[in-house]
């Protein structure tokens, strides 16, 4: 498979010897943007000098090699990109083409309209109830999308708590609960973030809600007799 792999990218770089990897101004405006990649996720197309970059998953500057004037290789994805629109919807899209000619072609990744964002850009906006509304969107299209798992709201949510972003943490475990109404975990998970900045009141209510589901939650018992009775 390394001998196999080494071979296709010896032969991208080959031809792309004779390839300008400059792009003209009509390319340029058509496909620079935002590209929906998954349900909760973004690949930005954008150009320097212009020649193709992509910023994805944590990466600024990802260079893609031009193969010709429409298809790209990009090293990262082990993957040949083109731009093309979509005849039914009249959308731009990033496709990966085709590794065999009998291969059928799928229009991969959506380009975004300008005003469009993501459920995980509107939380990070702090805008709930549209990243709320965008996360639900997608578990009545998919419930089982990887972008709405429990544990991946759980993780970030502690990591807001950790940095002290109590408001934040509040409202990815309020996403969780809306999400996951018969876990016990996102009502001690929220009830935890309560807890900590102080409101013991709320935190006593969801410690109990938790306890309805899971009565072995020794931490939200603990916690219930020793406040409980304060308040």
């Amino acid at each position: 498979m390394k001998i196999k792999n080494t071979s296709l990218f010896f032969l991208i770089l080959v031809s792309i010897s004779c390839s300008s990897p400059l792009n003209s101004p009509e390319f340029i405006e058509s496909t620079e943007g935002r590209y929906l990649f998954n349900s909760d996720e973004l690949i930005e197309v954008y150009f320097n000098e212009s020649e193709l970059n992509l910023k994805w998953r944590g990466a600024d500057n990802i260079k893609p090699l031009k193969v010709d004037d429409a298809t790209f290789f990009v090293k990262e994805m082990n993957e040949k990109i083109q731009f093309l629109t979509n005849p039914n919807d009249k959308t731009m899209y990033m496709v990966l083409v085709p590794k065999a000619a009998k291969d059928t072609l799928h229009y991969n990744f959506r380009k975004l309209k300008a005003d469009e964002k993501i459920p995980s850009e509107y939380l990070n906006e702090q805008n709930f109830e549209k990243a709320l509304a965008g996360y639900l969107t997608i578990k009545k299209t998919d419930s089982l999308d990887p972008s709405i798992r429990e544990s991946n709201f759980n993780k970030s949510g502690y990591k807001e708590l950790r940095d002290k972003n109590f408001e934040q943490a509040l409202n990815i475990f309020k996403i969780n609960m809306e999400l996951y109404p018969y876990s016990a975990n996102v009502y001690d998970s929220y009830a935890d973030a309560l807890r900590q900045s102080g409101d013991t009141l709320q935190a006593i209510e969801h410690y109990k809600k938790s306890l309805v589901i899971d009565s072995g939650n020794k931490r939200a018992k603990n916690f219930i007799e020793k406040y409980g009775q304060k308040n």
